[in-house]
C-alpha cells in the first residue's frame, strides 16, 4: 500500500507539471524504475503509458473548453501522431535509441538558450501563415514528434509546444492546448501497442492513472488562470530539468 501511495504521489506530479508544458515523463517513469526494480523496464514503460493517457485527456478536455482550438487541422493531426507513435514503439522492439540521447540535448540547449533570451516568444498568437501552410506544418508535426515520442519519448510535450509555437505562431496557452490533444493521441498508440503485449501491471497503472488525471486537472486550470508569462517559466524550468537529465546520462 505504500509503495502504491507513493507512486500515486509522484504521478500526481507528473500531470500536474505535464498538462502545464509537458516533461512528466520525467517524474513519473523514474519514479516506477526505482520503486518497483523487480519488473522488467519494457513492463514498467508501459504501466507509465496509462496514467500518462488519462492526464493528457483530461488536460486536453480542459483545455479545450477555455481556449479556441483549431479543428479543422487537429483531429487529422491527431490521427497522424497516432500512426507515427505506434510505428515509433514498433520500430523501437527493432532497433536501440541510444543515440537519440545527445541529438535530443543539443536541441533541448539551443531551445532554452533561444526562449531565454527572446522574451516575447510565445507571449501571443501571431497569424503569419495562410491555412494551407498552417495544415501542412501541424500534420508533418504530428508525423515527426508522434514518431519521437513513439521512439524515444522524453519531452513529446514540450517539443509540440515548442512547434506549435514556432512553426505555427501560437501563444504559449493556445500551444499547451493543442499539444495535450496530439500527446493524448501518441499516449493512446503506446497504451495500444503495450495492452496488446500484455505490459501493463494494471494493479499499479490504474490507481496512477487517478492520481495524474487529478494532477492535470489542477494544473490545466493554474496555467489556465496564470496564463503566457507562467507558463514560459515553467517550460524554461522543464527544459533545464531535462538538459541536466539527459547530460547526466550522457556522463554515466
Amino acid at each position: 500500500m505504500y509503495t502504491i501511495a507513493t507512486l500515486c504521489a509522484f504521478s500526481f506530479l507528473a500531470g500536474f507539471v505535464d498538462a502545464i508544458i509537458g516533461g512528466g515523463g520525467l517524474i513519473q517513469t523514474p519514479a516506477l524504475l526505482v520503486t518497483l526494480p523487480q519488473y522488467p523496464v519494457p513492463v514498467l514503460i508501459g504501466t507509465t503509458k496509462l496514467p500518462s493517457l488519462a492526464g493528457s485527456l483530461m488536460g486536453a478536455f480542459q483545455y479545450s473548453r477555455r481556449v479556441a482550438v483549431a479543428g479543422r487541422f487537429i483531429g487529422p493531426m491527431m490521427a497522424i501522431a497516432f500512426g507515427a507513435s505506434w510505428l515509433g514503439s514498433w520500430t523501437l522492439t527493432r532497433m536501440p535509441n541510444q543515440f537519440m540521447k545527445p541529438v535530443a540535448l543539443v536541441i533541448l540547449i539551443a531551445v532554452f538558450l533561444y526562449t531565454l533570451l527572446k522574451k516575447g516568444f510565445g507571449q501571443m498568437s501571431q497569424r503569419t501563415i495562410s491555412a494551407q501552410q498552417q495544415r501542412i506544418r501541424m500534420w508533418a508535426m504530428g508525423a515527426v514528434i508522434g514518431f519521437y515520442d513513439g521512439f524515444f519519448g522524453p519531452g513529446t510535450g514540450s517539443f509540440l509546444v515548442l512547434g506549435f509555437i514556432a512553426l505555427i505562431g501560437f501563444d504559449f496557452l493556445r500551444a499547451s492546448a493543442h499539444a495535450k490533444l496530439v500527446n493524448a493521441a501518441t499516449n493512446l498508440a503506446s497504451v495500444s501497442l503495450f495492452v496488446q503485449k500484455g505490459g501493463i501491471l494494471y494493479a499499479v497503472a490504474l490507481p496512477m492513472a487517478v492520481a495524474n488525471l487529478s494532477g492535470a486537472f489542477l494544473g490545466a486550470r493554474l496555467a489556465i488562470l496564470k496564463g503566457n508569462q507562467f507558463i514560459r517559466l515553467f517550460f524554461l524550468l522543464i527544459i533545464a530539468v531535462m538538459i541536466i537529465r539527459f547530460g547526466w546520462d550522457l556522463r554515466s
